[in-house]
């Protein structure tokens, strides 16, 4: 099974509504350590994003990721707006056709570059690099060691969950949470939740 744009474009229609069924989940765990607004800037930044995949009628994954990306540094306000969309255009780049797990592999790998470039974060800092770290890592073993789609993207999901779940004892480093010091353990940190949403839907499609 090749990532070709049909995947491409269920992936993204699939993290929508991912993002929407957990947008009260995400905004209570932003409301503990951030500005409250993750839940809700994600739903109204994926929600412009299927518009605008209605509109382009894209014929390449990469196009599909990247008009991705490009809407959600449109629309979505605070850090993940841009950490999202510079991530997602990355992957496009690296995708100018359908691409294997390898292929993809290493999309995902530009994705992360671009999202750690950005936030200047690294793994241990409380932040959505926790999550995509990982997942990147468990998809890149899998897809270099033969495993096909399904199951390179299942492992990547199950480590970004686990990534996400490992942010709750960490004390953030980076970003608004980082302003309240030792309060900021004992909570999980949202940026890292949604990307375990994005590859547990990446999972979830390329299993259908």
């Amino acid at each position: 099974m090749d990532f070709d744009t049909d995947l491409a474009e269920t992936w993204i229609r699939t993290i929508a509504t991912a993002v929407e069924q957990n947008r009260t989940h995400l905004t209570d765990l932003d409301s503990a350590i951030g500005d409250g607004d993750h839940g809700s800037n994600l739903q109204r930044g994926f929600a412009a994003v299927l518009t605008a995949l209605d509109d382009l009628r894209p014929d390449t994954p990469g196009a599909v990721l990247t008009k991705t990306g490009t809407t959600l540094i449109s629309k979505v306000g605070g850090a993940s707006g841009p950490l999202y969309g510079k991530a997602f255009r990355a992957i496009g780049a690296a995708l100018p056709g359908p691409a294997t797990p390898t292929t993809l592999a290493e999309a995902l790998a530009a994705g992360l570059d671009a999202i750690r470039t950005l936030g200047k974060a690294d793994p241990g800092d409380k932040t959505i690099v926790d999550a995509w770290t990982p997942a990147v890592a468990a998809f890149h073993t899998a897809a270099t060691t033969g495993a096909p789609l399904p199951e390179a993207a299942a492992a990547a999901a199950e480590a970004a969950e686990q990534g996400a779940l490992d942010t709750i004892p960490l004390q953030a480093r980076k970003g608004r949470a980082s302003y309240l010091g030792p309060r900021s353990t004992g909570h999980q940190d949202p940026g890292a939740t949604s990307t375990a949403l994005i590859f547990r839907a990446l999972a979830t499609t390329t299993a259908t």
